[in-house]
């Protein structure tokens, strides 16, 4: 979303959909059957900012190398619960993400703000992966281990991008989304997810 609203043309922004159609048919379709070996290459080659904005290559840069990375997790997540039968089904989203969304309406700070938001929800993935490990087999071990340094590098590649774009400091407002953050992992939850709050002890009941 980022890259088709601020740094790509009509053009690249459509071969950025077609390139992540296989990904969104097997999703939200169910078509195909989850292999997508060889389809995380050559996206860098296809796509190019439309020069509108100074902040445009390295945001197509920073976020198709995550892009790639992320889709590749997805692959291997796969490979995990074909390996232990389990099946592949559609999860709807906590109030985790929606909650983060006080975005400013104009330009360039809802931007600035969006980028912030990606940073908090990286930072607080790697966190989780590494609170999370020790707890787990070795197998899965391993694998939440490997996503820590991709995480830290997305978190910090999100806040380097929102103090490009705004060239100023921007601390009041990663302390603001901070408060709003911290509410949501600290105050109780209904659903319980990898970003959600404290669960309820229904909910906790209801997964265990």
């Amino acid at each position: 979303m980022l890259i088709r609203r601020y740094a790509v043309d009509e053009v690249n922004a459509a071969e950025l959909l077609a390139w992540l159609k296989p990904y969104e048919d097997y999703v939200y379709r169910q078509v195909g059957d989850g292999n997508f070996e060889g389809k995380h290459s050559g996206l860098k080659k296809m796509i190019s900012a439309n020069g509108v904005h100074s902040f445009g290559d390295d945001l197509v840069e920073k976020m198709v190398l995550l892009i790639k990375e992320e889709l590749h997790h997805f692959q291997q997540v796969l490979e995990i619960m074909q390996s232990r039968g389990i099946a592949y089904a559609n999860v709807s989203a906590g109030r985790y993400a929606r909650g983060m969304r006080h975005v400013r309406t104009y330009e360039p700070q809802a931007l600035i703000d969006k980028l912030i938001c990606g940073a908090y929800i990286e930072a607080r993935s790697c966190e989780r992966f590494a609170r999370i490990a020790p707890y787990l087999d070795n197998e899965l071990q391993k694998f939440y281990i490997s996503l820590l340094r991709s995480e830290a590098r997305h978190f910090e590649d999100y806040l380097a991008l929102a103090r490009q774009v705004a060239n100023e400091d921007i601390s009041a407002r990663v302390y603001y989304f901070g408060e709003v953050e911290a509410a949501l992992i600290s105050t109780p939850d209904t659903d319980f997810k990898f970003h959600s709050g404290n669960p309820i002890e229904e909910a906790a009941t209801a997964m265990s």
